[in-house]
């Protein structure tokens, strides 16, 4: 059905392509149909790849990093799983990293730091070039320092400023580097609530971008849905993904440990009047509980917050980290994860199965507090299944 949908779409892309071009007085469309606000935009922001973290053709793409993993069992034994990024990616991944500026002010610059906004890149999106082009502007985000203040009373909001920022270089993306081509969206904490605005505002009611929509993952954000549907709340198009290799959809979930559920002053997973907050399991999005295939950082750059603990120890007490050679780990059948709704909150509850017997570590870190539960790895404890994923999507969307 998807394909038969898909191809109407194009014949619909066609036609108004056609259409478009007869508007402006010229002949057949060269490019793909465009929604008015993109046909002409052109960022002097986003037109420079300096203002990007990564980027097709940029010198310095912060995607193109080691990303070898090794693979630590209950037994201790290990696995080196190398990391390959795709030759001829069919899809594109675009962006935007959550709260990790220390600027002064309300909204942060657009020089990125290697602790700040690079990181983040390494640990929740650049694993993603197995099956994108990953597309990651740098933007002027709401900073650590101005978060929890009320926004600001005279002048521009600072939310709007960062929305503003991230609209710009979507609106680049599509009318000068897409070429039409299928797009995710991934974003987590404040990247996620804005790519859930940029979904409600740009393409849930636009048929011309809603039919190059492979998938969006808002994480560590909220989606709203009412109670039993899959769809309607935050958006009245684009549903929830319900098996792994549906496209148009959107994957969202906020972390705690199911030893530690969220309860009055959680920040995430929270109800919203008739409307609660969705979650999707990566692992098993048409419900129940699934093991997590985590990858966490070796070691992290000094004052880096987001993307897990700093210096994981893959086995338990070792100080050391000889036994690993690569700069990630990941651990088979240490976590679990299921969506859960309790009260107020629906959320994916995290299981480590840590075990004092096994020589490798019993546990991943990632928790702040209980109001936080574990923001910190929401994209690091399931960044597996999101590859996976997304690998499938972008396989169903290019057949």
């Amino acid at each position: 059905m998807r394909a038969t949908c898909r191809t109407l779409g194009a014949v619909v892309v066609a036609a108004l392509s056609a259409v478009s071009a007869c508007a402006d007085g010229g002949g057949p469309a060269a490019g793909p149909a465009l929604p008015p606000a993109y046909r002409h935009h052109a960022s002097a922001t986003y037109a420079d790849d300096a203002h990007w973290l990564c980027r097709p053709g940029k010198a310095d793409d912060a995607c193109h990093v080691d990303l070898d993993a090794t693979a630590v069992a209950a037994d201790g034994t290990t696995e080196v799983l190398h990391h390959e990024p795709a030759a001829h990616p069919p899809v594109d991944c675009f962006y935007v990293y959550p709260t990790t500026s220390r600027d002064p002010g309300p909204n942060s610059d657009l020089v990125p730091a290697v602790s700040q906004e690079v990181v983040t890149v390494w640990n929740q999106v650049a694993r993603l070039t197995s099956s994108c082009r990953v597309y990651a502007p740098v933007y002027r985000q709401v900073t650590l320092s101005a978060l929890g203040r009320p926004p600001a009373q005279r002048g521009r909001d600072p939310r709007d400023v960062a929305y503003a920022d991230v609209l710009d270089a979507f609106r680049h993306y599509v009318a000068h580097d897409s070429a039409g081509r299928g797009f995710v969206l991934v974003g987590h904490s404040q990247g996620g609530n804005l790519v859930a605005r940029l979904v409600a505002e740009e393409i849930d009611d636009e048929p011309l971008l809603r039919d190059r929509l492979v998938a969006a993952y808002v994480l560590g954000a909220s989606v709203q849905v009412p109670e039993g549907r899959v769809v309607g709340g935050s958006f009245s198009h684009v549903p929830l993904c319900r098996a792994t290799d549906q496209t148009g959809c959107v994957v969202t979930y906020s972390s705690y440990r199911a030893s530690r559920p969220p309860r009055d002053g959680a920040l995430f997973g929270r109800s919203a009047g008739t409307t609660r907050a969705a979650c999707v399991n990566p692992a098993a999005p048409q419900g129940g509980p699934a093991e997590l295939h985590p990858y966490l950082p070796v070691e992290q750059p000094r004052g880096a917050l987001l993307g897990g603990p700093s210096g994981a120890r893959p086995f338990a007490g070792r100080t050391g980290t000889a036994e690993v050679a690569t700069p990630w780990v990941t651990y088979p059948g240490l976590v679990t994860g299921e969506c859960v709704s309790d009260g107020d909150f629906t959320y994916l509850a995290l299981t480590v199965a840590g075990d004092p017997r096994d020589p490798r570590t019993d546990d991943i870190g990632g928790d702040l507090s209980d109001a936080w539960g574990m923001h910190l790895v929401d994209a690091n404890v399931a960044m597996g299944d999101i590859e996976a994923m997304v690998a499938r999507q972008a396989g169903a969307y290019a057949d």
